[in-house]
C-alpha cells in the first residue's frame, strides 16, 4: 500500500471516527449497534447531541489547528500551537474538555499553563492530547522514533501536565509511524513500550496487552490509558475499518475520542480506500474562531499530503 494511502487514512479516519462517535458520547454500551444493527446499510452519520450529521467535534478541530501550525511554521512552534488553541477556545466551540478549557483560559503563558493546572488539581491524565494526535503523527513519522515520540510529548504538554498523557500520545505517534512503514503495529509494541518513561510503562503495558479488555479498566475511558487501550483493542480484534469503529463506539462513554483514536489507527492500517464513502462524503470540520472556515474531505486529503511531504 502506498504511504499516502495510509497517511490520508489516519487523518480522515480519525475525523470520521470522531464524527460518528460524537452523537453517542456518554451513552450506554452497544448503542451504536442497537441503532444500526446491520453494517453497510448507511445512515450512521446521523448527527445528534448537538452535532450535525457528519460534523467533527473538538477532537478533529484541535488536530487541524496542530496541523496548520506545523505546516505554516515549518515545524513545531509550541507557542504558536498554544495561541491557536486559545483563539479557538475563546470562540466558544460546541465542545471543549474541562481541563483543556481551564489551561487555555487561565491566563498563564504557554509554557506554564498546563503545568500549573496539574500542580493545583493533581489530575491531568485525560485523553485530550491523544484525541488530536493524528495529524502530528503523520507529520513527524518520517523523522524516526525518537523525534516523533518527543514531538508527541511536547504537543501533549501544552494542555496536559501529567506525563501519563504525554506517554500515551507518544505511543500513538509511534504506532502510526510504524504502520506507515508497513510494519504490523502489534509486533512493534514491545519496542515502543521500551521507550515509554519507566514511571508509566507498566500501566501502558497492561492496557495494551493482548488479553486486556475495556471492562477491566480502572478509569472511565475519558482517561488516556483506557482510551488508548480500547482503541488498539478495537483495531486488533476486528477485521476492517468499519468494524473497528463500530466496536469503539459500542464501548460507550467518551465515544467520539475513543472512535477518533481508533479511526486514526485503523485508517493508517487499512488505508483511505477502506473508509466508506458514505462516511466521508458528509464529513466536515468547522473551525470556530477562524473566520467561519469549514474543512471537508478534499481539504483533509490535501492536508494529509502536505503533512506527509512536509510542505507549507
Amino acid at each position: 500500500m502506498k504511504r499516502i494511502q495510509r497517511a490520508a487514512g489516519a487523518v480522515v479516519g480519525s475525523a470520521v471516527g470522531d464524527a460518528l462517535g460524537g452523537p453517542f458520547e456518554f451513552g450506554p454500551q452497544g448503542a451504536f449497534s442497537a441503532r444500526f444493527p446491520t453494517s453497510g446499510v448507511g445512515g450512521e452519520m446521523c448527527g445528534g447531541g448537538g452535532w450535525d450529521p457528519g460534523e467533527a467535534t473538538d477532537d478533529t478541530q484541535m488536530a487541524i489547528l496542530v496541523a496548520e501550525s506545523l505546516l505554516e511554521r515549518g515545524g513545531l512552534d509550541p507557542a504558536d500551537v498554544f495561541a491557536r488553541f486559545q483563539r479557538w477556545a475563546a470562540s466558544e466551540p460546541k465542545d471543549i474538555g474541562l481541563q483543556t478549557e481551564d489551561v487555555l483560559t487561565n491566563g498563564m503563558p504557554w509554557d506554564l499553563a498546563a503545568a500549573i493546572h496539574f500542580q493545583v488539581n493533581h489530575r491531568a491524565a485525560g485523553n485530550g492530547s491523544l484525541m488530536r494526535a493524528s495529524t502530528s503523527a503523520v507529520h513527524f513519522a518520517a523523522a524516526g522514533q525518537e523525534t516523533t515520540m518527543d514531538a508527541a510529548r511536547r504537543i501533549a504538554a501544552l494542555t496536559h501536565g501529567d506525563r501519563a498523557a504525554w506517554e500515551g500520545t507518544a505511543i500513538f505517534h509511534e504506532l502510526i509511524r510504524v504502520t506507515l512503514e508497513d510494519t504490523d503495529p502489534l509486533t512493534a509494541l514491545p519496542d515502543i513500550l521500551a521507550h515509554v518513561h519507566p514511571d508509566h510503562r507498566g500501566r501502558y503495558a497492561t492496557v495494551l496487552a493482548p488479553d486486556w479488555h475495556p471492562d477491566q479498566a480502572t478509569e472511565f475511558n475519558g482517561a488516556v490509558w483506557p482510551c488508548l487501550g480500547s482503541a488498539v483493542r478495537a483495531v486488533c480484534t476486528t477485521t476492517g475499518f468499519e468494524y473497528a469503529i463500530r466496536a469503539a463506539i459500542d464501548l460507550g462513554g467518551d465515544t467520539d475520542t475513543v472512535a477518533a483514536v481508533t479511526g486514526g489507527l485503523a485508517g493508517a492500517y487499512y488505508g483511505l480506500d477502506a473508509i466508506p464513502a458514505r462516511w466521508t462524503q458528509p464529513l466536515h470540520v468547522p473551525l470556530p474562531g477562524f473566520d467561519g472556515r469549514v474543512l471537508r474531505l478534499a481539504d483533509l486529503l490535501h492536508l494529509a499530503h502536505r503533512l506527509l511531504e512536509g510542505r507549507r
